[in-house]
């Protein structure tokens, strides 16, 4: 036999055989048990673009790009109105029927443009928004030391990982910031 054979061998003879074994096998277990569990947190999306304050400054502004159109929409309907109603009564100037189809016509045409392009910035606006607490929702979890974020919708989270309320402080906080 072989040297190293013949010591293996004689080890195996004695009693005390076993230590060597289980030098090796605590040896070989995996490091990765030894490491801290990952960390896991869940934010519900819906919650942070319903709630953010950077959302409210964009509906905000949406009104404001389209009150002077709407305040016309307003105007022409108010004066189709009016021209409906000297036709049926039959009192004063009665318009031309071809005039208040035409106004009728203008009105549903403008409507439609403007319900368009509303719906249009309104997703502008939100995907500006989204990038912004997506952005947010990740610088927490890096100075928090987060392994994983998941986000809404998901089948069941603890509400021990749920951090939407954290998120929405870091975003008011932001927020804040950006208005002084």
């Amino acid at each position: 036999m072989t040297r190293p054979l013949a010591a293996v061998a004689a080890a195996l003879r004695r009693r005390d055989w076993w230590l060597p074994v289980l030098a090796l096998a605590l040896l070989a277990l995996p490091l990765s048990s030894l490491q801290a569990q990952p960390r896991i947190g869940y934010v519900e999306m819906k919650r942070l673009l319903d709630n953010a304050p950077q959302m409210g400054g964009s509906s905000q502004r949406l009104q404001t790009e389209f009150a002077q159109r709407d305040q016309q929409l307003r105007a022409d309907q108010a004066r189709l109105e009016r021209m409906q109603q000297a036709q049926r009564d039959g009192t004063g100037e009665r318009p031309d029927s071809g005039e208040i189809e035409a106004l009728e016509r203008r009105i549903q045409r403008t409507r439609d443009t403007l319900r368009e392009e509303l719906r249009r910035r309104s997703e502008q606006e939100v995907e500006l928004r989204f990038q912004q607490i997506s952005e947010a929702v990740a610088d927490y979890a890096r100075e928090n030391n987060y392994d994983l974020i998941v986000h809404s919708p998901v089948f069941y989270a603890s509400p021990a990982i749920d951090i939407t309320d954290q998120v929405l402080n870091l975003l008011t906080q932001r927020h804040g910031d950006n208005n002084q």
